[in-house]
């Protein structure tokens, strides 16, 4: 009777093992090429080691059972669970890190240099155009009220930098150990909001109306041809989409399973009339850097877009939007950045889209960045989150709106407090108040 007992237990911890091994193994290219890719990146554009990278940023869920090597001399990562998932990530210059498949590695799209060196002087310019602070901010803040505000904000959920910005007048900044003035930083999904401004670029030249049937010629022989590019841009288009990073999904397979991230989402079904329901969709996002694609018809031309159009004109001379294998900026999630380069894009938001006389944007998109989507609650307005549903920031001022990225990333714009505040962290929500952080800086104010 013993013996049978051993024998049941056996069987149902070897159905378990077995079990247990499978759901891994078939998640193993997600988590593989979440640690390939972000390593990548993490080494040949953050300038960061390998070893602080693992220890840190790749340490959590099923990422941390990925075993990696990195070619430092070919800019090459590879990742693998024990012979499952196998993923190898390449840096481009100018274009960033990618995924890339066997058949296509080494030139899938042609290496181009986008990023320039900043101008002379860059130092000697006066904060924002330049990093030369000049500007006593005293008469504006409590200094000692913002300062225990700052600090605060180091004390729980592992933040890297904090940036309060008022006006163009000046900011203050801090840093966690490690990263300075020059880290670049992943925004994650802040780099949706990048990719609405691109739209709203192509808009106030007259190049695309986005309230017509979105450019996409896979649509135009279905329902889908209603799809309008406000409604990608609004998150209502209806198309069939999970948001699901702990999982197989739409956007696990698109990030980590496809050279073509735009192409897979423009493939998927129609799963709701558009402007019907609201839910997030990475695949949207990706699809307007798509769009922005095919506007422009030239590669080179597409590659300094988001430069020439936006990054130099507001001085972020240390930001690189990432491409993915086929040469589509990845609008969805990739733009590392530093600190205070995503201060300055807040700021050009908070100067309603004009830069210093220069307008990047018209002042009617950055008002209809926060005019709220059709059913999303007062969450969501165009590629940018809002504050009117209270739902992260009870306390903080409605007219609040923000980017947004994994882990804490988020840049908020306060138009009715001059205000933008840059958070940049590893966290989970539970680890960190954001509402305490915004509301603290706010009161700091005299």
């Amino acid at each position: 009777m013993l013996k049978k007992w051993w024998l049941i237990i056996l069987v149902v911890f070897l159905l378990i093992f077995g079990f247990a091994a499978k759901y891994i193994i078939d998640r193993s290219m997600i988590f593989t090429g979440f640690a390939a890719k972000n390593l990548a990146s993490g080494i040949f554009v953050a300038d960061r080691t390998q070893e602080d990278l693992e220890a840190n940023d790749l340490n959590f869920s099923l990422v941390g059972l990925a075993s990696s090597t990195v070619d430092y001399k070919n800019k090459v990562v590879y990742s693998d669970f024990y012979g499952f998932g196998k993923q190898k990530a390449f840096f481009r210059e100018g274009l960033g890190v990618c995924l890339q498949e066997d058949d296509l590695y080494p030139n899938a799209v042609n290496d181009h240099q986008t990023i320039k060196t900043k101008p002379a002087g860059f130092d000697t310019i006066a904060w924002p155009r330049g990093d030369k602070m000049q500007n006593d901010l005293s008469s504006v803040f409590d200094m000692q009220a913002l300062q225990i505000a700052i600090d605060a904000v180091f004390e729980k959920g592992r933040t890297r930098s904090v940036i309060v910005a008022y006006d163009t007048l000046g900011m203050i900044e801090q840093y966690a150990e490690g990263f300075t003035k020059h880290s670049k930083i992943l925004g994650w999904s802040m780099s949706k909001s990048i990719a609405s401004t691109m739209i709203g670029i192509l808009s106030k030249h007259g190049k695309i109306d986005i309230n017509k049937s979105a450019p996409i010629e896979e649509w135009a022989h279905d329902e889908r041809r209603q799809i309008t590019t406000k409604n990608l841009l609004n998150m209502t288009s209806g198309i069939q989409w999970d948001e699901d990073y702990g999982d197989i999904s739409e956007a696990t397979v698109m990030l980590y399973q496809k050279s073509n991230h735009a192409q897979f989402a423009i493939n998927q079904p129609a799963a709701y009339p558009p402007d019907s329901v609201w839910y997030y969709s990475s695949g949207s996002s990706n699809i307007l850097t798509e769009i922005v694609k095919r506007t422009i018809n030239n590669d080179q031309a597409y590659w300094q877009f988001p430069y020439k159009e936006l990054f130099y004109k507001i001085s972020m001379y240390e930001t690189l939007m990432e491409t993915d294998a086929s040469g589509n900026f990845v609008g969805s999630s990739y733009t590392y950045a530093t600190s205070r380069d995503w201060a300055r894009f807040g700021l050009l938001y908070l100067q309603n889209g004009i830069w210093f006389g220069d307008t990047i944007v018209e002042p009617s998109w950055v008002a209809f960045t926060q005019t709220e989507a059709p059913h999303s609650k007062g969450d969501y307005g165009s590629q940018f989150w809002l504050n009117k549903s209270k739902r992260e920031l009870p306390d903080a001022p409605e007219d609040l709106y923000f980017a947004d990225g994994f882990q804490g990333q988020r840049i908020y714009i306060i138009p009715s407090k001059k205000l933008v505040i840059v958070r940049m962290g590893l966290t989970t929500e539970k680890d960190f108040d954001y509402n305490k952080m915004v509301t603290d800086v706010i009161k700091a104010l005299k």
